[in-house]
């Protein structure tokens, strides 16, 4: 246990929580009892009264953490004053939304909380454990002073209800207004209100659902109705209505033991600044999210032999009532199957999967009683799932999760199937799949968000490990699966080609997979949290040079290529070609795949539009390659470079494959056949659209300043900025050396290349939106000052000079007027006021 007394400080606690939440109606038939009551003789409306005089018959209570009554829907907590000065997690999530304001089980906001009586009052202070000192130390009352805890409502006591037999004495506060009211720390969050331009909540269009308490969490739903000028969606209501779910949970008396982070391996953390270091500077330490797993004392010896143990406390998960029968049991394997991770940790049965009882067998079972994980099975259109949870973040305690299923996740698994596997897989040649298929699939994304509820992020650096060839391999595959790790976005085996045999097409729970949970989970016995760091970094070092072992985070906006999403193998040129010759392979039978008589061709242009989305994956997997950079995360105890530029070698080969199977027109892609049954117009448009995305990649700030950077470093080993717009524009106006005609997707690309070209002399690098700057890594760069503008002016001067001298020799009337239209567009780019 922790040793230290942590005291609380600052404003809000970070808990990650997403969990969906289902509304139930108010338990009814409990009455009130009423024991000794208050003497007070007050008739003053905000003195404290009798007990019976608040708290009615006319109340219907539901007993829990507080107790919870309802009079004539005003409701009050009845708190016990064991529980006065405890702290408790308020997780806010979105319960109902209206088209375009979030999803269902939403988080909004999450803070530590106390209830504390003052005087008259009771008062829900803040309680904030970002910034701490150990209360043993002189520094601790100076970090107290500095961090006051605000108070976000203030409650007149009502009643006492004072038991003189068992000493349970509570207060009775009424908590109608803190639902009812604009207390927005329990509604829409600022950016919200901002994005909506909602200037207030309308009270006489705002209730109170229902509160119900359980014995370690109150759960409230209560409907919001904002007055708002872009609401978006019922614009002439000119409103928002959105039901909002509060859970407030009891944190542990007593804190879980922490497990220290450590970046090489990846895993959701929380971090607190701590001024009673002996670093001579405020540090950040950051520690893990994971469940509570500890050996019985009985079972320790054993343990220390190395044999497997049940822990003190398992994973429990329920499958949700409304889950498809025949889906249930697939949801449960994929639950389970991380019980042989948890072995590499030294427990067994550590996470078990468990059918909610029925109505019978308990009435009061319910999916927000925070006893229950839940996967929890959504009616939603949404073509997702997630795994989130909520932890104590005094220790990062997870203290339970639901996942969120939606229906239309199975749409989305078929999409994947059918695009990445059925040039060689017959059981996804259709749209309907087999449930035994289908089954196997939701197996797959149900281990997935299980993963992420343990405590796992996504491992984007897992995909590269295998050689791109042994991914064609029916041993290997049947052995490692298609990646080391379950936690990539490898979905399904694009590289194997007909022929290749049984294949493996999905990673299965990997060698990385159990590594992270035993590094996680594994108890070190009789050390402290600061204690185990020498025995964890043993572990990462064990595995340092082996790809199976690392981990790579996830990036929005790629720098490092060997860490992307939705890639396989060590070798993204190769990989994607293996790819492309699948998709080419599935277009021509598009048609035959997608067919069922009195059906129109709804199903044949999404499909068709699937290949599209995998074809442009493919493109963005190889032009992270150029100008890329590796992360490799190191400690000072291990030798080598964190960041390495890709090789010269590597980015030549990068560039040839873009302008081979994107720039130069793909006609694969161009089915008459397809076209004449799903639109009347867009093809070209649509073409147009992926070469000009890939274009405008290409031609990023960020890519161009790390091409600069390269050669400044790495010098003749370098692929320079010249290098890349020297191949770039030969490649994009061959036509320009050869004479031919140029058709018209070539027509478009070629001006889109103009147009970036200019965007690239005359403005600076776009500012990242306020609300994506935590998200979006990139390389920042003045352009202004920087080589840019003036490679882009030579390149623009050489394009002018030799679109000129091919006008002449051009015979094709539209590609004359194409090459008379550039030269004009490129001089008034390079002398604006001629």
């Amino acid at each position: 246990m922790i040793k230290n007394t942590y005291r609380l400080l600052l404003s809000t606690a970070v808990a990650l929580s997403i969990s969906g939440c289902s509304v139930l109606p108010f338990k009814k038939g409990k009455t009130a009892t009423t024991t000794e009551t208050n003497k007070s003789k007050s008739t003053d409306k905000d003195a404290i009264k009798p007990y019976n005089k608040v708290i009615t018959d006319k109340a219907v209570s539901d007993s829990g953490l507080f107790t919870v009554h309802n009079i004539d829907s005003k409701y009050y907590y009845e708190i016990p004053d064991s529980l006065l000065n405890r702290e408790m997690l308020m997780v806010t999530r979105i319960a109902k939304t209206a088209n375009g304001i979030g999803f269902g089980g939403g988080k909004q906001n999450t803070q530590v909380l106390r209830w504390q009586r003052k005087n008259k009052q009771v008062l829900l202070r803040v309680v904030s454990h970002q910034v701490v000192a150990s209360d043993s130390l002189p520094i601790h009352e100076a970090v107290e002073n500095s961090n006051f805890e605000p108070v976000l409502y203030a409650f007149p006591i009502k009643a006492f209800n004072k038991d003189s037999v068992n000493g349970n004495n509570a207060t009775v506060i009424e908590v109608t207004n803190l639902f009812k009211k604009d207390v927005k720390a329990l509604g829409l969050p600022q950016n919200r209100r901002k994005q909506y331009k909602i200037s207030k909540l309308d009270d006489s269009r705002s209730y109170i659902d229902t509160i119900r308490s359980y014995p370690l969490n109150i759960e409230a739903r209560h409907v919001k109705t904002y007055i708002a000028a872009e609401p978006p969606s019922n614009a002439s209501t000119g409103s928002i209505s959105i039901e909002m779910s509060n859970s407030m949970i009891l944190l542990p008396k007593n804190p879980m033991k922490r497990r220290y982070f450590d970046q090489r391996v990846g895993w959701f953390a929380r971090g607190q600044v701590d001024y009673g270091l002996e670093a001579q500077k405020s540090e950040t330490v950051r520690y893990l999210d994971r469940w509570r797993l500890e050996v019985r004392e009985e079972d320790q010896e054993k343990f220390k032999r190395g044999k497997l143990v049940i822990p003190k406390k398992q994973i429990v998960y329920y499958i949700d009532r409304a889950t498809p029968q025949k889906w249930r049991k697939y949801i449960k394997e994929g639950i389970e199957d991380w019980q042989v991770a948890f072995e590499a940790a030294g427990f067994k049965d550590a996470i078990i999967a468990k059918d909610p009882p029925s109505v019978e067998e308990d009435p009061d079972w319910s999916p927000e009683d925070v006893r229950y994980s839940v996967v929890r099975y959504l009616a939603s259109p949404i073509p997702n799932a997630n795994g989130p949870h909520v932890s104590d973040p005094r220790s990062g305690e997870i203290l339970e999760s639901d996942i969120n299923w939606y229906h239309n996740v199975m749409s989305l698994l078929r999409n994947w199937f059918f695009v990445q596997t059925a040039a060689i897989n017959p059981n996804a040649q259709g749209l309907a799949f087999k449930d035994e298929v289908m089954g196997r699939l939701i197996r797959f994304v149900s281990s997935h968000e299980v993963g992420h509820t343990l405590g796992l992020p996504h491992n984007m650096g897992s995909s590269v490990a295998y050689p791109v060839d042994s991914l064609r391999d029916p041993e290997f595959t049947k052995k490692y699966g298609t990646a080391p790790s379950i936690m990539d976005y490898a979905r399904f085996n694009y590289v194997a080609q007909p022929g290749d045999g049984d294949v493996a097409l999905m990673p299965n729970i990997g060698i990385y997979d159990k590594y992270a949970i035993m590094w996680g989970y594994k108890p070190i016995l009789d050390a402290t949290a600061e204690g185990e760091k020498k025995t964890l970094d043993s572990w990462i070092l064990k595995h340092q040079d082996d790809p199976m072992y690392r981990f790579g985070k996830q990036q929005r906006g790629v720098i490092d290529p060997s860490s992307q999403t939705e890639d396989l193998g060590d070798d993204a040129v190769k990989a994607s070609m293996y790819g492309i010759k699948n998709l080419q392979r599935i277009v021509p039978n598009l048609i035959t795949w997608t067919a069922e008589d009195g059906k129109n061709y709804e199903d044949l242009k999404t499909m068709y539009e699937q290949v599209l989305g995998q074809y442009n994956r493919y493109m963005g997997h190889v032009t992270s390659n150029i100008g890329g950079v590796y992360e490799y995360y190191k400690t000072y105890d291990q030798e080598g470079a964190v960041y390495t530029h890709v090789t010269k070698a590597n980015q030549e080969r990068a560039m040839a494959f873009l302008q081979e199977q994107l720039f130069d027109t793909p006609e694969w892609l161009l089915e008459k056949n397809i076209f004449d049954k799903i639109e009347s117009a867009g093809t070209i448009e649509r073409i147009r659209k992926f070469q000009v995305r890939t274009l405008d990649n290409l031609l990023d700030h960020g890519r161009m300043a790390r091409l600069i950077e390269n050669e400044a470093l790495n010098t003749k080993e370098a692929y320079t900025l010249l290098d890349m717009m020297g191949a770039l524009r030969k490649g994009l106006w061959s036509e320009l050396r050869s004479g031919k005609k140029t058709d018209v997707y070539r027509r478009n690309l070629q001006r889109a290349y103009i147009d970036r070209m200019e965007f690239l002399m005359t403005k600076e690098q776009p500012k990242i939106p306020e609300n994506m700057r935590r998200w979006v890594v990139r390389t920042d760069v003045n352009a202004s000052q920087s080589d840019i503008r003036a490679v882009v002016r030579a390149e623009l001067n050489t394009l002018r000079r030799d679109a000129r001298n091919a006008i002449a020799r051009t015979l094709d009337r539209m590609t004359k007027y194409h090459l008379q239209d550039i030269v004009e567009r490129v001089s008034l780019i390079l002398d604006p006021k001629a």
